[in-house]
């Protein structure tokens, strides 16, 4: 099979930078400033942490919106088959589509020459191309899901989400989060921005929850907790949902 451009050149700084994640935001932070900050300049931002169902929320989210006739911007993380899937960017006409080879390998390009050659790993880099592309390619809502962790994963950088989701908690990465529940929910909670609101999916471990909730607290973020402010649940093939509000039923 031909590589695409893009391919070739994130295989060139894969022979560059080494794999794997850097808990830190320093780096990140250098290389976007010399961008000129784009992570500053996206859409209204839906940021999405946990261990489990980040994708599962991920894919919700932008078929919801999609629905309404929002042009969404989708960054996820691992990809399946190729470097593309995790860009997707929004679309005037209809759902939004993968990242184009040309524009995705222009912004490579350009984001490797700012960093010019200090040291960085690629997940940084690829970061970057995507506060990049979604800064300059318009968009209603962006979703933007955590490689690793939270706290000091590449994607923190965001200082304003229109909303935190933080998906359910359990044991995972536990050489980089801790060997406990209560430690990773504390590194996941860590891309809770002061006063900005947060929505906790269901979790099996009540530490997780506890944890979640009083880092909200403290950031006095807003906080919405399945179980206690909303429930959702699949019955006879329909999505039934239900708050303080009222009651929805809809086909699935």
């Amino acid at each position: 099979m031909t590589k695409t451009r893009a391919t070739e050149a994130i295989e060139r700084l894969m022979t560059l930078h080494p794999k794997g994640f850097d808990l830190s935001l320093e780096r990140i932070r250098k290389l976007l400033s010399r961008l000129g900050d784009p992570q500053d300049r996206l859409p209204p931002v839906i940021h999405v942490a946990g261990t489990n169902g980040k994708g599962s929320a991920t894919a919700f989210c932008r078929s919801m919106l999609e629905a309404a006739g929002l042009g969404v911007h989708v960054h996820t993380s691992p990809h399946l088959v190729n470097w593309h899937e995790r860009y997707r960017i929004a679309s005037k006409s209809g759902p939004g589509q993968l990242v184009d080879d040309d524009l995705f390998a222009d912004a490579i390009e350009r984001v490797a020459e700012a960093n010019g050659g200090q040291p960085i790993t690629v997940f940084e880099i690829l970061t970057a191309v995507m506060f990049l592309l979604f800064s300059e390619q318009s968009a209603d809502v962006a979703i933007v899901e955590v490689g690793l962790g939270g706290r000091f994963d590449a994607t923190n950088v965001l200082g304003n989400p229109a909303v935190s989701l933080i998906m359910p908690i359990a044991l995972d990465h536990q050489a980089f989060l801790g060997d406990r529940v209560e430690l990773i929910a504390a590194e996941k909670a860590g891309i809770i921005k002061r006063g900005c609101p947060v929505v906790v999916g269901f979790q099996a471990e009540d530490a997780a929850r506890e944890t979640i909730v009083s880092a909200a607290d403290r950031l006095g973020s807003p906080v919405s907790v399945y179980g206690q402010d909303f429930q959702a649940f699949e019955e006879h093939g329909r999505l039934v949902y239900q708050d303080e509000t009222g009651l929805l039923d809809l086909p699935l």
